[in-house]
């Protein structure tokens, strides 16, 4: 199973669409304190919907909680300052993909340890980041993709119309 990790996430709407897009490619949703909110906001669970009664989601105190009870994980952050694009690595079914908080990232202590598992999203001229819901979704897509979209319906009707 996928993983999303959020660290110290601040907008509850980003952290419940997030969510919901994990309920829907069969991802865990891994969240790191500080929270800029509470998991009982009611924005956090309108962008949710009613999924998020569906969502397998674990909190840790801090980041070293997160490693202590994740030991060898295969962790990628995504970031502005990666030299990687998030489509040159290839992730494994049960990886975790990390995003910073929306106003800083993750800190640029953090990345210089991993630089080798860094990735990012390319995007034009000054632009400084995409919407973080917007960002988990590209990266977890790809590494979806990349494993075959195992388990995940392919193929759908459209309706009453005959294509």
């Amino acid at each position: 199973m996928l993983n999303i990790v959020l660290l110290e996430p601040e907008i509850p709407a980003n952290t419940g669409n997030i969510g919901r897009t994990c309920v829907a490619a069969g991802a865990r949703l891994h969240l790191i304190e500080p929270l800029g909110f509470s998991l009982s906001e009611k924005a956090l669970k309108r962008a949710g919907m009613d999924y998020w009664k569906d969502l397998d989601v674990t909190t840790y105190i801090d980041y070293s909680d997160f490693l202590d009870k994740n030991p060898g994980a295969k962790i990628y952050m995504a970031t502005t300052k990666a030299r990687k694009v998030y489509t040159e690595v290839s992730y494994e079914p049960d990886s975790f993909i990390m995003f910073g908080k929306e106003s800083a990232g993750i800190p640029e202590e953090i990345l210089v340890e991993n630089k080798e598992n860094c990735v990012r999203i390319p995007m034009m001229g000054e632009i400084r980041s995409l919407n973080l819901g917007n960002s988990a979704a590209i990266v977890l897509y790809e590494a979806l993709r990349q494993n075959g979209f195992k388990g995940m319906e392919l193929e759908g009707d459209l309706h009453h119309l005959n294509w």
